[in-house]
């Protein structure tokens, strides 16, 4: 479904990734872990377009992502959840939702089904997306991105500052999510987290993948010693 191979990208002068290589198949749920500054969220940016990658292939169901912009990348079904949630501020509730509809994608998602998935959003659906608490800010970021429905779902630190309590929520969706078949790429800082709601891990560091494999049989010796470099 998604490959990479040989992926660099940089900020300016300052390179971030050094040739990654990944790949994924449809109907996984794979977990991208690795310490501050690893590339996570590079890697994240060159798989959306929003970050060019400076070399290497990249591919989506067959077809090259490397000269397609953003737009025409979520056209072709995937999706962001970004850090951060990066509601639009002078929008409601179901404003925010109903732009993740723009890319004209068809598909079973609809605000009906995000409000199903998420119901506390149905009952703040006409409020200031301002207003809303950190989780709830994150159920609107995650519906917004579904209401593009994608074939490949990216999710950047979406535990990120939340109680304990709205993260197991929100990772209580992602069965429901998944139904049909599609594909999660987690960003993930909490590691436990990650391997209890993965199939497969892959570890980066320093911008190169330093480890991958099923999240079942790795220790926590090998995905330390794969995290901190030691």
């Amino acid at each position: 479904m998604l490959r990479a191979q040989g992926i660099t990208a940089a900020y300016g002068d300052a390179q971030a990734l050094f040739g990654i290589d990944f790949s994924m198949n449809a109907g996984e749920i794979v977990a991208l872990i690795g310490a501050n500054g690893a590339g996570k969220s590079t890697f994240l940016k060159t798989l959306t377009g929003l970050l060019p990658a400076r070399s290497g292939e990249l591919e989506f169901e067959g077809q090259s992502l490397r000269r397609l912009d953003a737009g025409d990348i979520v056209k072709l079904g995937i999706a962001m959840v970004p850090e951060g949630r990066r509601l639009f501020p002078s929008l409601t509730v179901e404003e925010n939702l109903l732009m993740g509809a723009l890319s004209g994608r068809q598909g079973s998602w609809n605000i009906t089904r995000v409000f199903q998935l998420f119901p506390i959003l149905e009952e703040k659906r006409n409020a200031p997306s301002t207003s809303l608490s950190g989780g709830q800010q994150q159920m609107v970021a995650i519906g917004r991105a579904l209401m593009s429905n994608p074939r490949l779902l990216l999710c950047d630190e979406i535990s990120l500052g939340l109680a304990p309590v709205v993260i197991r929520e929100i990772y209580a969706a992602l069965p429901a999510i998944m139904e049909e078949g599609m594909s999660l790429l987690i960003v993930e800082q909490d590691v436990q987290l990650a391997m209890q709601a993965s199939s497969r891990v892959v570890c980066l560091q320093e911008g190169l993948v330093s480890l991958e494999g099923k999240s079942s049989e790795l220790s926590r010796d090998q995905i330390s010693k794969a995290y901190f470099g030691l």
